[in-house]
């Protein structure tokens, strides 16, 4: 079960089991649409997205230290890039 969508389309859902299924706040089963459960999209996919394919700090911060500014350029132009490739609001 995608708990983060039952989460989203069922707020008065408390308890989520995969048995047993979406509980509301007095323990009564709550009838959950698996289809839509199955389409949603999670709005705030493209941040773990970009998060896994940023590129080290760690390059910034040297080109800092070093004043290399095409090492400072690069970075930016990288980070950049990964934000083209995962805009928000996309899947």
């Amino acid at each position: 079960m995608n708990h983060d969508a039952i989460r989203a389309l069922y707020p008065n859902v408390v308890t989520i089991d995969d048995k047993a299924g979406a509980m509301d706040k007095d323990g009564k089963p709550v009838a959950v649409n698996m289809s839509d459960v199955n389409n949603w999209v999670d709005p705030e996919a493209y941040k773990y997205k970009r998060q896994q394919e940023y590129p080290p700090m760690a390059d910034y911060l040297d080109g800092i230290v070093k004043g290399d500014n095409t090492q400072i350029q690069k970075y930016i132009d990288d980070c950049l890039a990964v934000k083209a490739k995962y805009p928000k609001g996309d899947e």
